[in-house]
């Protein structure tokens, strides 16, 4: 069965020009924090800094991380960010190893979401703009969601059973 390029799949190039934006944040933001690099105004890396007055208007708990805050953190830098790499090259041409690979993805992914979800709300320090708060984060709630669908439900990725060496 021929593949379509992905710029004939809008949901799949969606889905990974998302992934990519995750990538770039996971690797950039998340994986310092959750290694120890402060989020502050005078923070030794750049991204954290630029990250400041967002934490102090809306996400203020990563100003003094909590260490589940810490581990989700790490855990979208150390893992999530690198296998969106493998995702996405699945995604792109349609491998049969995406669909083990995108549906573990998408569990952890939307389980990660919720602890981070519950410490913000259920923390000492929910944020002052729901709207606003949940407008720049449910897209990483979301996103593996609509992966997951997309990856039980699309009859083109090929089945672990049918692949050939893909």
């Amino acid at each position: 069965m021929e593949t379509k390029p992905i710029h004939k799949r809008p949901l799949d190039l969606g889905l990974a020009l998302f992934f990519s934006i995750s990538v770039l944040y996971g690797f950039l933001f998340s994986l310092p924090e959750g290694l120890g690099v402060p989020v502050s105004a005078d923070s030794p890396w750049p991204p954290l800094r630029a990250l400041h007055d967002w934490a102090v208007a809306e996400e203020p708990a990563h100003l003094d991380p909590p260490p589940n805050l810490i581990a989700a953190t790490l855990f979208d830098g150390l893992f999530q960010a690198p296998a969106l790499l493998f995702v996405m090259i699945g995604l792109v041409r349609l491998r049969a190893w995406l669909r083990p690979l995108g549906l573990f993805y998408s569990g952890a992914a939307i389980t990660n979401m919720f602890f981070y979800f519950t410490q913000t709300f259920l923390g000492p320090h929910p944020p002052p703009n729901t709207f606003y708060y949940l407008v720049f984060n449910l897209p990483w709630l979301i996103a593996p969601m609509i992966l997951a669908a997309r990856i039980l439900l699309g009859k083109d990725i090929p089945s672990m059973s049918n692949a050939r060496g893909t």
